[in-house]
């Protein structure tokens, strides 16, 4: 066999066909499925500073990797290239929340679906992830954690606001504590029994303390 009939064989020229409008209806369909994840994800988001751009980037993928499949059911020895060609992309963007990778994931997963023609099972199974998403990825606890900051002159007025603290807030764990010549800081995370925090401007009132902060807190980051 020469290297001539090598591409003149019926293996390498075998191309799937698919007609016009089944692109059209698999990019449209990769487009709203991608708008929908845009929709979750912007209703899920509970980190610092919403990016617009990952939400874009969602929708692209879904119909980037629709677009891919497509080629890929459609020539075999096209499919073997873009194997290896993906196989030295290298993505070095930090993912700074766990929950964006599960959007990655599901925006590459929605677009092989489409691509590969399983309408009903893309429609049917972002329907379930995005509804999961939505009663499980907003859901807060019943205690709003927050962290404290308090600077004291002195350990007196360290023990002052620990006593004024103790019954305004429903629990209070020290997280970190610095003594340096010009006093004290401390840093408690607290958890509110309630949305009030006029307690904060009692404990800057006491004599000793110089000034007293409430920030947000989830474990993660702070806002």
């Amino acid at each position: 066999m020469t290297f001539n009939d090598i591409f003149k064989s019926s293996f390498l020229e075998e191309i799937g066909s698919f007609s016009i409008l089944d692109m059209v209806i698999a990019l449209a369909l990769s487009f709203a499925m991608g708008l929908f994840i845009n929709f979750i994800y912007r209703k899920t988001f509970r980190g610092v500073m919403f990016s617009k751009t990952f939400g874009v980037a969602l929708m692209a993928l879904t119909m980037i990797t629709t677009l891919v499949i497509l080629a890929v059911t459609s020539n075999v020895v096209l499919s073997l290239g873009m194997v290896g060609a993906l196989s030295i992309v290298r993505f070095r963007t930090a993912i700074k929340e766990p929950l964006d990778i599960a959007f990655l994931f599901w925006s590459i997963a929605v677009g092989i679906v489409l691509g590969a023609g399983l309408i009903p099972l893309a429609v049917f199974g972002s329907i379930v992830i995005g509804v999961m998403l939505l009663l499980f990825a907003k859901r807060k606890g019943q205690d709003a954690p927050y962290l404290l900051v308090l600077r004291c002159r002195n350990e007196a007025a360290e023990q002052a606001a620990a006593a004024a603290l103790a019954g305004q807030v429903k629990r209070s764990a020290v997280k970190s504590k610095t003594v340096t010549d010009a006093g004290i800081e401390l840093t408690l995370e607290v958890a509110l029994s309630s949305m009030a925090t006029a307690f904060v401007n009692s404990l800057n009132a006491i004599e000793g303390v110089e000034s007293a902060a409430l920030v947000s807190y989830n474990g993660d980051y702070t806002a």
